[in-house]
């Protein structure tokens, strides 16, 4: 048996115990059963040089240049039941519903902080709180249009909500392009059972970008804003722009004339009505932010406060994309909602406070400290694979400036069956499902799961190492 000698000292997505499948896995579990391990690695192969083929690629930056490589894929899914994701499913949208309530209040009439929920210094000391932004009323009432949550499991199968990315988040190319490789690699899993699709995520979104035009008459014309060929997810900005058949620009590309936006075309200026920015706030408008940016347009700021363009997601979403503001979410779920958070925060402690910061400094083995505006894994400490000399410098650092700082107990995430070098290993894992917000709100049916490839490692990130799988979201029985 494939599984006898299989064991993970956590949750596993696909076994319980002795080799025994998961009920919505068992499907998945048979047919890998019946492979074999040379067959799968034959798959696995097959995948890799599809990946190959069709150009996926992700972007290193190291500091001798950025380096492009082939999307690191296992090729043995991650299976989840449509039950669990239906929860799933109203936990994010209730979430992104309340984070949207906060920022449109933040910038309006801050009741939040007059009654004393989120605390005034939070605010004051908020990296991506835009003064710019102050007043304005997106459609909708919608700021983050586009949200990628990360969960993780623990050992005794509780899933959390470990993060929300609200700026410009990314990964959902891959999401789509795993769910591809994989009906290539295992076309018999997709002919076998009922698993729910995920290649409508582009014309949906296509639809919500639409959705969002500034009143005019005919077609809007929508454009995707990346900073350039350089930048760590280009692959994904060409390739939701051919997905959605809409213009790939830069911000070179952009003009803005009585505010509005135009873009340069060989039949000359084009009226922009939307656009979907893959460009961080601090580098979009010149005028408004950083003067010296070359990778933004000046006057953005200007023609969208005039009501002329829309811009997704909207500057200053990222005042809640913040992991201190994180901690207060289940709180501002009861505060705007008026409801209890479905999905639970992993426990978080807050070392701006005194008492949460000396709890954390003293046994900081326990713990795994993040900054609170990094991204990518950047600058996170996980106590128990630390050594001396970086839990020292951590320190450092917090007692330097503990508001950019939270801390959380190590979590025990979940793992799944990988195809590794010695054969088919548990490595730990994490998952990004993506979530639309306008009029209606769209969650994916499945997400991103991302893969600790390194033995032991809690880090999944893929710019740290990481791998990624794709996610099947089926029935209980895992049947039609």
């Amino acid at each position: 048996m494939l599984w006898k000698h299989y064991s993970s000292v956590t949750h596993d997505e696909l076994l319980i115990a002795e080799g025994r499948p998961r009920p919505a896995a068992r499907k998945v579990s048979d047919f890998i059963e019946a492979l074999g391990t040379d067959e799968l690695r034959s798959r696995q192969r097959a995948a890799a040089a599809e990946i190959r083929a069709e150009g996926i690629t992700f972007t290193v930056v190291e500091e001798h240049g950025n380096l492009d490589r082939e999307w690191p894929f296992d090729v043995i899914p991650r299976v989840m039941s449509a039950r669990e994701w239906r929860r799933i499913e109203l936990g994010l949208a209730q979430r992104l519903k309340a984070l949207n309530a906060l920022i449109e209040d933040l910038y309006n009439e801050q009741r939040v902080v007059k009654d004393a929920i989120l605390p005034t210094s939070v605010l004051e000391t908020s990296r991506f709180f835009l003064a710019a932004c102050r007043g304005m009323h997106p459609r909708f009432g919608v700021w983050a249009h586009i949200c990628g949550s990360d969960l993780v499991r623990d050992a005794d199968g509780t899933l959390y909500v470990l993060e929300d990315n609200l700026r410009v988040p990314s990964g959902v190319s891959y999401m789509l392009e795993n769910r591809n490789v994989s009906k290539r690699v295992f076309p018999e899993l997709f002919a076998d059972q009922s698993i729910e699709p995920v290649d409508g995520y582009t014309s949906r979104l296509h639809a919500l970008l639409v959705s969002l035009a500034p009143g005019i008459d005919g077609q809007p014309k929508v454009v995707l804003l990346t900073p350039g060929v350089q930048n760590s997810a280009y692959f994904e900005h060409s390739y939701l722009a051919q997905q959605m058949g809409i213009e790939l620009v830069e911000g070179s590309d952009l003009v803005v004339r009585d505010d509005r936006v135009y873009t340069r075309t060989i039949a000359g200026m084009e009226r922009v009505d939307v656009i979907y920015r893959r460009v961080g706030d601090e580098y979009l408008d010149p005028e408004v932010f950083k003067p010296d940016s070359l990778i933004g347009c000046p006057g953005l700021m200007r023609a969208w406060r005039e009501g002329h363009v829309a811009l997704v997601n909207a500057p200053g979403a990222g005042v809640a994309d913040d992991k201190l503001v994180y901690s207060y979410v289940p709180e501002l779920i009861r505060y705007y909602l008026g409801d209890d958070p479905i999905l639970p925060n992993v426990p978080t402690l807050r070392l701006f406070e005194e008492e949460d910061r000396r709890r954390v400094l003293a046994d900081l083995r326990h713990f795994v400290v993040k900054p609170a505006n990094e991204s990518g894994g950047y600058g996170v400490v996980v106590g128990s694979k630390a050594s001396d000399k970086e839990l020292a410098e951590c320190r450092e650092r917090v007692e330097a400036d503990p508001r950019n700082f939270i801390a959380q107990p190590i979590v025990q995430l979940s793992t799944a069956p990988t195809l590794c070098e010695d054969g088919i290993e548990p490595r730990h894992l994490d998952l990004r499902p993506f979530i639309l917000s306008a009029a209606d709100t769209y969650v994916t049916r499945g997400g991103l799961t991302r893969v600790a490839l390194r033995k032991g490692s809690l880090v999944v990130n893929s710019s740290q190492g990481g791998g990624s799988k794709d996610t099947f979201v089926v029935d209980d029985a895992g049947e039609a």
